[in-house]
């Protein structure tokens, strides 16, 4: 086998590092004569252009742009004895492990694992076995090192089968720590500490995740405003940019300090928080009847809670906090609430706005 070097720069070709001349082969680099492998170089050094594609992507910004070619990296000048670390091919898993590893020689195996980052890739499956085995053979990892040992991220483990890994590729997967700055600290002794291994989900990480949230949904959230604006005034505007921005900022922020277990329960309990001062305001309108009061303010209490409980579910894909079990679970057994809840609102809101056009509030 022989192998051709490229400059991290050279991202043109197939996403298939076995294949560079195509891109629509599949890659199974698993036979007796393997193809051209291709090994590119990367640097530790996080430039302003990173800088700007990691802002880009917490803001939603041409999601599907922020990827890495899979394939194998030199960092550094590694040699056969050299460690090797898999990682996404997410712009931002990338960038922390190849920062973390600072002054260190190594091998970094991107896998493909559709821009996506670790833990939800290794949720999804793209991360994950397969891809591992096929990249490990795709890359000529066996020819390369000496050793036998790939270091895969924690979070990556619900993907990732050691056991069939192993069978397959003859590699052992070692679990690095949680976090790519404990690395150093690991590759001293390959031995995790509690606190390596132990998850967090600090305010600081919480809130990072909340601008992609909250553009995929500004527009219709302007539309919607603007509309209640003109049919019900500034106050029903309001409500619809409060309920949004609860779901989507606020949540985050409060998600261990809210009580119960489940996340769609949490957002019930925030949005019925939310939706009250709303209420009082729609309740105690002196210009409008009593039973036009006691729709208004119902439908506050109806609508917002069951939006906020929505994104509040939605975000069960941002944390480590859940499984996939677990979100299947809350899924069938509160998205029929949200809706039953929505809908009882809107109908509320549709005979308000009949009786309006019939004089009769």
């Amino acid at each position: 086998m022989r192998f051709v070097d490229r400059d991290e720069k050279d991202t043109a070709g197939s996403s298939c590092s076995c294949t560079p001349d195509s891109q629509s082969q599949s890659c199974s680099c698993l036979t007796d004569n393997p193809p051209v492998s291709e090994i590119r170089t990367t640097y530790s050094t996080i430039t302003f252009t990173n800088r700007l594609d990691h802002f880009l992507a917490r803001w939603g910004w041409k999601r599907e742009s922020h990827r890495v070619v899979p394939g194998l990296y030199r960092l550094g000048n590694p040699n056969p004895d050299s460690p090797v670390f898999a990682s996404a091919n997410y712009t931002l898993s990338f960038d922390a492990l190849r920062s973390a590893l600072a002054g260190i020689d190594a091998w970094i195996l991107v896998l493909d694992s559709k821009g996506i980052n670790v833990w939800c890739a290794a949720g999804k499956g793209t991360f994950g076995t397969e891809e591992l085995v096929r990249r490990i053979g795709c890359s000529g990892l066996s020819e390369i090192v000496s050793h036998r040992k790939i270091i895969v991220p924690q979070l990556g483990a619900p993907g990732i089968s050691w056991p069939e890994v192993m069978r397959r590729s003859k590699f052992l997967v070692e679990y690095g720590p949680v976090r790519a700055k404990d690395l150093p600290e690991f590759l001293k002794t390959h031995k995790a500490t509690p606190a390596m291994r132990r998850v967090e989900f600090p305010l600081r990480e919480r809130l990072v995740l909340t601008p992609v949230e909250f553009v995929h949904t500004a527009l219709p959230t302007f539309i919607v405003a603007a509309l209640l604006w003109f049919l019900a005034g500034p106050v029903a505007a309001l409500a619809a940019v409060s309920a949004v921005l609860a779901g989507t900022v606020l949540f985050p922020a409060l998600l261990p300090y809210i009580p119960t277990h489940d996340f769609s329960t949490k957002g019930l309990i925030l949005g019925l928080i939310i939706a009250i001062p709303f209420a009082l305001s729609f309740g105690t309108n002196p210009t409008l009847p009593g039973w036009a009061d006691a729709a208004g303010a119902a439908a506050a209490l109806l609508i917002m809670p069951a939006v906020i409980a929505y994104f509040a579910l939605n975000f069960t894909g941002c944390t480590t906090f859940t499984s996939r079990k677990g979100v299947k679970t809350e899924i069938f057994r509160y998205v029929p609430v949200m809706a039953l809840l929505a809908g009882a609102g809107v109908i509320l809101i549709v005979a308000l706005g009949i009786g309006r056009l019939v004089g009769v509030t």
